[in-house]
């Protein structure tokens, strides 16, 4: 489950998808060799920490910085944008957890990183100086409290030693805004949140100028900042969307993402003093929804817009920018292009090329020279000829709504008869993109074939998609999707019916626990990662700071307080009909997990033992929703591939090296001590 606030916050940066589920037992023998299917790919070249990872430019261009393992835990490096990536040195020494986000300070002075324990997701903020070596000198904590989440609302340009947090230490419900000296560590308070504000946002110069909240009531409101004082600004319904996305460089003006009044979200511009909103751009093929926009670092314009379909659309919107895409796709054909940073005078950028069988490469770009360098490849030692094309597909809902997905089939064989794990999202409102996928990858070279549908509900995709997943859980129309996804597969003749698995993460592993329980005919196996079983229970237990979006949670799900919706929560609850459960079942879990506890998977593995049904059980006591650290994420994926290969005939790797095999051995659980 992660849906978020829509302010930039550490959490939301760190928001970790781990593929998981597991079973132990391995003397078993695998099947009988599927000899046409590629070699079998060690599971370490899928989901071992990356050798270098996450690039980013100093703002002056004269340092590149990354991400990269320091005795076994990923940690920052950084080195001279001409010295050689061998030449780096660490500048954080964290020897317990990796560090997965990280930032430069405005002027370059600072690596400023976020860091949780445990997966607790209560992320504090920290400085170090890029110019030492890790272990040298000790990471200043600059939001030294317990309990408490770091969100960052803004790194301004012109007040380069100051970032814009919010801390909710005062109530952990909402979050107060403050002004943070990155020299000496001092916080100014700003604006004490009394009104219940989910987000605010600020100008370009750093001010806090728009306050955003969300009530059934009243919507989605953005209010006007001015003087201590919230004036109401533009509001759409709490079923549309209308967020900020960052100001104009005239000060005047926001860029605004919305749906008020239309199916597909659009980028509009909205004149803060009277209140006055113009269209700047919507999808040009009218399919789906905006997708995002890039902005000059030197001049703050905008220079691009893009869109997600079944693949990316880019839309340069100046000269300069056309024609640098015109020399990276010559370059790079056929890749997905990104930029990662680029350099406050646009000089310099980083390239991200990917594409369904490429994990990806980073470029070094220099828009001037008009030349490019390659830095490193993500996973250099993956056989990109043994994966496996991921390809849109659609296919047509029980009521006839076409629904979009991703279907990777093994690679050697041909698509009939094929074992299937569909693997829905988590969110759920959030959606599956094309490109590269570890998991679908990891699992298609074991023999399966993978079906991920961005089921209604789902974000991308329109108004109207979205809304029609609104308190449609389990029993309704968002499982339906995946139901019918399988039969899509059966009637093509690629799925073999008796050879049906699901798994998936967070809304993902519900999915899976509602696949069992209320279509029990349909799979042989399951596998859930942290996900809810008791959807009265979840609601109840969401994390503090997620209050100001209990509206949204009350629409799309349901309010457990409501007798009218009730008696619906419980009959979506997998736990309430375990008794129809039938297929074997992993479940894991993070004991630290605050958005999905603990005792959601307690207690659908406490009822499948009492009901002498197969589960197995695993929980991790040093991560939370998702799994980061290398060791844990290698264990989850070497038993789901045992267990997939068991239940569903597909490969595995029997090879454990005795550190995994001890860590399988560590976070298994005897299912007789579950309470």
């Amino acid at each position: 489950m992660h849906p978020l606030p829509r302010t930039v916050s550490l959490m939301f940066m760190a928001s970790f998808i781990g593929l998981t589920p597991t079973s132990v037992g391995f003397a078993a023998e695998s099947p009988s060799p599927q000899t046409s299917l590629p070699p079998l790919i060690d599971r370490e070249l899928f989901f071992s920490d990356p050798e270098i990872s996450g690039a980013q430019l100093s703002p002056d261009g004269q340092f590149l910085a990354f991400q990269k393992p320091l005795k076994g835990v990923i940690n920052v490096w950084v080195k001279g944008i001409n010295e050689p990536m061998s030449a780096a040195r660490p500048v954080t020494a964290d020897a317990t957890r990796p560090i997965m986000i990280y930032f430069w300070s405005a002027d370059g002075r600072y690596i400023l990183y976020g860091q949780d324990k445990g997966g607790n997701e209560n992320f504090r903020l920290y400085a170090v100086d890029p110019k030492t070596v890790g272990g040298q000198t000790q990471a200043r904590d600059l939001t030294p409290f317990e309990g408490v989440t770091a969100q960052v609302y803004a790194v301004p340009k012109r007040t380069p030693n100051e970032v814009i947090i919010g801390l909710n230490d005062r109530n952990p419900q909402v979050h107060d805004v403050y002004r943070l000296n990155l020299t000496t560590g001092e916080r100014t308070l700003l604006i004490q949140n009394d009104q219940n504000i989910a987000g605010w946002v600020t100008d370009l110069e750093g001010k806090v100028r728009l306050a955003a909240r969300q009530t059934l009531e009243n919507g989605n409101e953005l209010l006007k900042v001015e003087n201590g004082k919230l004036t109401p600004l533009y509001s759409c319904k709490v079923e549309e969307t209308c967020a900020p996305i960052r100001f104009h460089p005239d000060g005047q003006r926001v860029y605004l993402r919305t749906n008020r009044n239309v199916n597909f979200t659009r980028l509009e511009l909205l004149n803060v003093d009277t209140q006055q909103s113009q269209p700047v751009e919507s999808d040009p093929e009218n399919q789906v929804d905006f997708g995002g926009a890039l902005f000059s670092q030197a001049t703050d314009e905008l220079v691009a817009t893009y869109y997600v379909g079944d693949r990316r659309r880019v839309y340069p919107k100046t000269d300069q920018l056309t024609a640098d895409l015109k020399f990276l796709r010559q370059q790079l054909p056929k890749l997905e292009l990104s930029i990662g940073s680029v350099t406050r005078d646009d000089r310099l950028a980083l390239i991200n090329a990917q594409s369904d069988v490429n994990p990806g490469t980073t470029y070094l770009f220099d828009r001037q020279a008009q030349s490019l360098k390659k830095l490193y490849d993500v996973r250099p030692e993956l056989p990109s000829q043994h994966l496996a094309p991921r390809q849109p597909i659609r296919y047509q809902g029980r009521d006839g709504q076409e629904i979009p997905a991703y279907l990777t089939l093994p690679k050697g064989v041909e698509p009939k008869n094929l074992p299937v794990i569909v693997f829905p999202h988590g969110g759920p409102w959030a959606r599956d993109y094309w490109g590269y996928d570890g998991a679908a990858q990891f699992l298609a070279n074991r023999g399966y074939a993978i079906l991920q549908p961005n089921f209604r509900g789902s974000t991308g995709y329109g108004k109207a998609f979205l809304n029609a997943g609104n308190e449609q859980w389990g029993t309704g129309i968002m499982q339906h999707d995946l139901t019918d996804g399988v039969q899509y597969l059966i009637d093509q003749g690629i799925a073999d019916p008796k050879r049906v698995g699901i798994t998936g993460t967070s809304y993902g592993g519900y999915a899976t626990l509602a696949g069992l329980a209320f279509t029990p005919e349909l799979y042989a196996a399951g596998a859930s990662v942290v996900g809810p079983s008791n959807i009265m229970t979840l609601l109840n237990s969401i994390p503090p700071y997620w209050a100001p979006m209990k509206s949204m949670f009350a629409l799309r799900v349901g309010d457990p307080k409501d007798p009218a919706d009730q008696d619906r929560l419980k009959a979506q609850s997998p736990l309430f009909s375990a008794q129809n459960i039938q297929a074997p079942l992993l479940v894991i879990q993070g004991a630290n997990d605050p958005r999905v506890k603990q005792a959601e998977s307690d207690q659908i593995v406490a009822a499948l033992r009492d009901l002498g049904r197969p589960v197995d059980y695993l929980i991790a006591p040093d991560e939370g929703h998702g799994f980061r650290k290398e060791i844990n994420l290698l264990t989850m994926t070497a038993s789901l591939e045992r267990f997939f290969a068991q239940h569903l005939g597909g490969r595995y790797q029997k090879e454990l090296s005795p550190e995994l095999q001890t860590n399988i051995e560590a976070l298994t659980v005897d299912i007789k001590t579950v309470q």
